[in-house]
C-alpha cells in the first residue's frame, strides 16, 4: 500500500509517520483486504490540529475522515476511529460478488469545476448567463455496478455519486438521494 503523509506548513516527524502507518495497517488489515493507497494531510489552525485521511480500496470505495484536536496524535487517532467505523460498515454490507473482483476498479480521469455563485439575484445582465470558473480540478470517475455505487454513496454520506456502469457502456451514470428518501438512478440511453 502506498502512503502519502504530508503536513500543510508543519513538519511531520518520522515517529508520527510510523504511528500513522501502523494504525492504518491495523485498521485496513482488519476490514479491507486490498487497499491501493492512502493520503493523510495534517494542518494546524491556531492551537488546533486537523487531520484529513482518504483511503482508496480496490473495490472502488473511498473512505474519508476528518478530525480536529489540540494534540496531533489524538487528532490522528480520532480520524483513524472514523475510518475504522466506515470500513466496518462497508465490510458488513459487502457481498460475496465484490470479493471476486480480481482487478481494482477502473478510474477514468475527468475535469471538475467550481463555479462562482451570483451575489446579486436581481441582475438581468447577460454576463450572469456565463458563470465564472473559480477552480478547476481533476477528479476520478469509478466503473462500478449500480449496487456498488449506491453502497459507496451511502457509506460516504454523499448526496450524489457519478460513476460508469461496468455492466453497460452507456456513459456516465448518476445515483442520488431523492427528497422522499429513495435512491434515484440516471442511466442515459
Amino acid at each position: 500500500m502506498r502512503y502519502q503523509i504530508t503536513g500543510k506548513q508543519i513538519d511531520i516527524g518520522d515517529a508520527l509517520q510510523t504511528h500513522v502507518r501502523n494504525c492504518l495497517d491495523e485498521v485496513i488489515e482488519k476490514y479491507a483486504g486490498r487497499p491501493t493507497d492512502a493520503a493523510i494531510i495534517f494542518s494546524k489552525s491556531g492551537s488546533e490540529y486537523t487531520c484529513e485521511a482518504t483511503i482508496h480500496l480496490s473495490t472502488g470505495l473511498t473512505a474519508q475522515a476528518k478530525s480536529h484536536d489540540h494534540e496531533i496524535y489524538a487528532c490522528f487517532d480520532k480520524c483513524c476511529e472514523k475510518l475504522d467505523k466506515q470500513l466496518r460498515r462497508y465490510k458488513r454490507r459487502l457481498k460475496d460478488h465484490h470479493r471476486e473482483r480480481a482487478q481494482p476498479v477502473e478510474l477514468l480521469a475527468a475535469s471538475s469545476y467550481v463555479l462562482a455563485s451570483s451575489d446579486d439575484e436581481d441582475e438581468s445582465d447577460d454576463s450572469t448567463l456565463q458563470p465564472m470558473i473559480i477552480a478547476e480540478m481533476e477528479t476520478k470517475i469509478p466503473s462500478l455496478s449500480v449496487g456498488e455505487a449506491v453502497m459507496q454513496m451511502e457509506l460516504a454520506g454523499a448526496p450524489v455519486l457519478v460513476f460508469r456502469n461496468e455492466k453497460q457502456d452507456s456513459g456516465v451514470n448518476i445515483v442520488y438521494r431523492r427528497d422522499d428518501g429513495n435512491i434515484g438512478w440516471i442511466d442515459p440511453n
